[in-house]
């Protein structure tokens, strides 16, 4: 073991208490040693630049970010990767040997550093799908009360919304009044959540004519403000993947394998990743199957053999491709660009 390979931390973030496992270059002495929150930077401040391992969890961007700025080598590792290094029971002990040993076998995929301003975008994206979760909620409650006074809607919003004020009128002569004035304050709800969210894209909308990649991304066929903003975002930097192939396959966009004895059988898509700018291309590149007027010839060759939900999940496989290649080449999109092999 040289020195460099044993110039590496691995620490296991927590609330208050970290842990942090390494052996020391000169003694080969293991520390595996409790450092509180307050303590923290000043610990990496009293440290010779070093490899600091930590997996990608609440606060690990803010902390890498923290690192970095003292001289540091930030490696996050996904959760999943790490945890085939955990022997024994788990402990925060053990969870830190295991990040310090998956940091030293290298060949595993790390987890792009996000900028402040990055994490900002995403950060109203989460709060957006919560308050979308939410209406849907509200909407579906809603529902169900009316359904057992015998009130029924057709699926969809707006049939409830036509429909609700008679509902109501009708159902306030057999119902106590308390009960009619509770379903109206669900329903008005439901309105405040719709505000909320138009809130939310308005601020969206105002960040991306700030941010140059999501306007790049902006001109795809498909992609629209929240995908575009989603993808610049949470991508970090392009030149983290060596391709669109590895950003797609980062996506959960690529066919899952299972293989013994030589022989490769290959299954759906992985679904690893961001599933959340997943759910965001397959809607667009659905959109662009449904409501396209000009498809593309490779697009009508796909769809002629293939069924129509892998065809969605080959166009969105594209467009991240396409995501990748724009932003890591600083590129306006080009509808007719052949692209050529290196």
């Amino acid at each position: 073991m040289n020195a460099a390979a044993m110039n590496v931390v691995g620490v296991d973030l927590a609330k208050n208490v970290f842990q942090a496992f390494w052996v020391e270059p000169g003694t080969g002495e293991i520390k595996n040693v409790q450092i509180k929150r307050a303590k923290f930077r000043e610990h990496f401040v009293n440290r010779a630049p070093c490899i600091v391992g930590m997996e990608a969890c609440g606060g690990a961007q803010h902390w890498a970010r923290e690192l970095t700025a003292l001289g540091h080598e930030v490696v996050m590792l996904p959760a999943r990767s790490v945890k085939g290094f955990v022997t024994g029971n788990k402990s925060d002990a053990i969870d830190a040997r295991a990040i310090w040993m998956a940091v030293r076998q290298g060949g595993i995929k790390r987890v792009a550093v996000k900028t402040e301003g990055q994490q900002a975008v995403l950060a109203l994206h989460r709060m957006r799908q919560q308050l979308v979760k939410m209406r849907t909620m509200q909407i579906n409650e809603l529902r169900g009360l009316l359904t057992e006074y015998g009130e029924v809607f057709a699926q969809g919003r707006a049939s409830l919304t036509r429909g609700l004020s008679d509902a109501l009128d009708r159902l306030g002569t057999r119902l106590p009044r308390v009960v009619i004035d509770s379903l109206y304050e669900q329903w008005q709800n439901v309105s405040k959540l719709d505000k909320q969210v138009e809130q939310i894209e308005m601020r969206l909308k105002a960040l991306m004519k700030e941010d140059r990649n999501a306007q790049r991304i902006l001109a795809i066929p498909g992609v629209g403000l929240l995908t575009a903003t989603a993808a610049s975002a949470a991508m970090g930097r392009a030149d983290a993947f060596k391709s669109g192939r590895e950003f797609a396959a980062w996506l959960g966009l690529v066919p899952a394998h299972t293989g013994t004895g030589g022989k490769t059988r290959m299954l759906g898509i992985s679904k690893r990743g961001d599933s959340y700018l997943r759910t965001l291309l397959i809607h667009g590149a659905r959109s662009v199957l449904t409501h396209g007027k000009d498809p593309s010839a490779w697009l009508q060759r796909i769809s002629q053999r293939r069924p129509l939900n892998v065809v969605v999940v080959a166009m969105a496989n594209k467009m991240a491709r396409t995501i990748w290649a724009l932003l890591k080449h600083e590129r306006p999109y080009q509808a007719g660009w052949v692209s050529t092999p290196a």
